[in-house]
């Protein structure tokens, strides 16, 4: 699939955007393979290393609570970096998200166990999650603005997609490389010390995903609005003030998207190993298969929403996570291989479907000089309750109930929530008007597909 624009005249703003498109998935690839390991070492290992005087259920909720600290701490880093991001630039807030993430995980492969050191194994267990949330908080923003405001106007979806690949792609890498290390050492090995090793090779991908960031040049869009004069002194505060719509809409329809990726890549290894009885690796590989598919679903979407509209792409993805939420888990339930894989390939199709548009609808939503900021916000407010709260909610329901109807249930609501705000989101909304000084020369500034009829 060639991503460069058709007009031939715009060859090196083709490569660049490309370029651009390319780093920003290598980088978000690297920090959700941080944000990733996390989850599932939750589900292995956490429990027993971290907090062994728990019970089996309380144990899991309490390493599954230290995952979701890290989408508490989000909202933070999307507001400092939306800050700067807007004031200083697109790029070096990447720089700085990257070296967070980077440096926190790599910690957390050296902290020492609870039988070592107490209490202070947890905490500062929590501590660098935190880190870890403020990091990836200022990340996503970043990565979609540089892909979306450097692409060519009748790709901003397509390219818009690439930094969502890397939530499929870095769940591959994490599986993987939790597949390798279960492989190579028996369980006591793999528990007592080689689940470290996934954390520690961070910092190794870290120095690739700097080296390429580095080089990449700053987003064409907001170096107009620097050159116009156009800069907020608190963007923050302006955002709020000016488009606390848009950041509502947003935010109840982003929630959808990340809910459905942390079930599938947090939750359901712990349901496959604990409910339905399957081996570990057997649950990595299936996650492995269908992250596979993910990845060229999200694609696929990204392309659909600039042949369809955003707005029409992302309800009909969130449309399919209502209706497959229970035929998932009925195929789940059935503890088949290939009925898992089908039932999770639906599921993800649902994510994809919402997630490949999303960049773009959502970057749409606010002016230029307001847009990281924006977007940052509602983005990660999303994820509290769309991301880290959904595998805990989804552990306490079956917990409660007893059955995986009321994980259904509660999927299909989040789907139904991100449903109704985009629907019910009009043209001013989704679309904000530039300031004079920037309207005349921005690439941006209305949609090249009329989606007011949808």
């Amino acid at each position: 699939m060639s991503i460069s624009p058709p007009a031939p005249g715009n060859a090196a703003a083709g490569r660049k955007a490309g370029t651009v498109a390319l780093a920003s998935y290598i980088g978000t690839t690297v920090e959700w393979y941080d944000f990733f390991i996390y989850g599932v070492a939750a589900t292995l290992v956490f429990r027993t290393e971290f907090f062994p005087g728990f019970s089996d259920l309380a144990g899991t909720l309490a390493s599954l609570g230290t995952f979701a600290v890290g989408f508490i701490a989000r909202p933070l880093g999307g507001v400092v970096m939306g800050h700067f991001g807007d004031r200083v630039g697109r790029k070096s807030m990447l720089v700085v998200s990257l070296l967070m993430m980077g440096i926190a995980t790599t910690l957390i492969g050296l902290i020492p166990t609870y039988d070592t050191i107490g209490a202070w194994a947890p905490i500062l267990l929590i501590v660098l999650r935190l880190v870890q949330g403020v990091g990836v908080g200022g990340e996503w923003a970043g990565a979609v603005l540089m892909a979306v405001e450097n692409a060519p106007p009748k790709r901003r979806s397509l390219y818009g997609c690439f930094p969502q690949l890397g939530l499929p792609s870095g769940i591959l890498l994490s599986q993987l490389a939790f597949l390798l290390l279960t492989g190579v050492m028996s369980a006591e090995s793999f528990t007592a010390w080689g689940w470290r090793i996934a954390f520690l090779s961070s910092s190794l991908l870290i120095v690739v995903g700097l080296l390429i960031r580095l080089r990449i040049e700053e987003s064409s869009d907001f170096e107009k609005v620097r050159d116009a004069g156009q800069v907020e002194k608190l963007p923050v505060v302006e955002v709020f003030r000016r488009s606390s719509l848009q950041i509502l809409v947003g935010s109840l329809a982003s929630i959808a998207a990340p809910a459905i990726g942390y079930i599938v890549s947090v939750y359901m290894v712990s349901y496959g190993t604990k409910t339905l009885g399957l081996p570990t690796p057997t649950m990595l590989w299936i996650l492995v298969s269908v992250s596979g598919a993910w990845i060229v679903m999200m694609l696929v979407s990204g392309l659909a929403g600039d042949r369809f509209g955003r707005k029409a792409t992302f309800t009909f993805g969130a449309a399919v996570g209502v209706l497959w939420a229970f035929p998932m888990f009925w195929l789940v339930d059935t503890g088949s291989i290939a009925l898992i894989v089908i039932a999770l390939i639906g599921i993800t199709a649902a994510n994809s479907i919402m997630a490949g548009p999303q960049p773009a609808l959502i970057t749409e939503m606010f002016p230029i000089h307001l847009r990281y900021s924006g977007a940052s916000i509602s983005y990660t407010l999303a994820s509290i309750l769309g991301g880290g709260v959904a595998p805990l909610l989804a552990t306490a329901l079956f917990a409660e109930y007893g059955t995986s109807a009321a994980v259904s249930v509660l999927i299909a609501v989040i789907c139904l929530t991100s449903l109704c705000a985009i629907l019910a989101a009009s043209r001013k909304v989704l679309y904000a008007e530039e300031p004079a000084a920037v309207a005349t020369t921005s690439r941006t500034l209305r949609p090249l597909v009329d989606d007011t009829t949808t």
